[in-house]
């Protein structure tokens, strides 16, 4: 399994603020947003380029075909962002709500997403490649169809999540909880600890069609 890119970032950003209400196809290269709000944005076809985003509020933003490369994204809300059909390489999302935020169609390479709320998020029909989910809670998060190469999950909670139709290829779970994961048997081939597989016994049972009994 290969370790996802890190955001190449230059030493020195500029620092810059700008409105929320001027996204649209907007391009920002090598600077820093801080402290912003641009909740409900129309930021279709948002394009960064070595950048940073620290605290800023998206919540319920329109990101569609947004284009993020080499960026850093720190705390802030994503929560029910739309970023439907994005392209994302060498992006770290760090403390970030991302609750209800749709990577629907979306592709993501070299992406961490670090003790981040991803809750009832969406990665429908999205391709995920060296893609790591540190700390993060993907509570009924809905991966359907998602193509996942070269993946982790570490000590997330996948409570209810769906795997319905995805495919997994040289990804791992270590010490996640995987309680009422739907379609379970689309985890064929993934690599965990015996450790975890003894603690997710029932998930996985389940997935084999195994009647457990006393």
């Amino acid at each position: 399994m290969k370790e996802p890119s890190t955001p190449d970032l230059p030493h020195e950003l500029a620092v810059v603020e700008i409105d929320g209400q001027s996204l649209r196809s907007h391009e920002l290269r090598e600077s820093q947003v801080a402290d912003a709000d641009w909740s409900a944005a129309v930021a279709d076809g948002l394009r960064l380029v070595e950048c940073r985003l620290d605290r800023v509020d998206l919540v319920d933003a329109k990101l569609r075909r947004a284009s993020f490369r080499d960026v850093v994204v720190d705390e802030g809300s994503w929560a029910n962002a739309n970023a439907v059909e994005g392209s994302f390489k060498r992006v770290a999302f760090e403390r970030t709500r991302m609750t209800g935020v749709s990577f629907a169609n979306a592709k993501l390479e070299d992406v961490v997403f670090r003790d981040c709320r991803l809750d009832l998020a969406s990665f429908r029909f999205a391709t995920l490649a060296r893609v790591r989910f540190e700390r993060c809670r993907l509570d009924e998060a809905d991966l359907y169809e998602a193509g996942i190469g070269s993946s982790a999950f570490w000590e997330c909670s996948l409570v209810r999540a769906s795997i319905a139709g995805s495919t997994f290829t040289d990804s791992e779970l270590r010490g996640c909880d995987p309680a009422g994961l739907g379609n379970p048997e689309r985890l064929h081939g993934v690599r965990m600890t015996a450790a975890d597989v003894v603690n997710a016994a029932d998930v996985l049972a389940a997935g084999l069609g195994i009647e457990v009994v006393e």
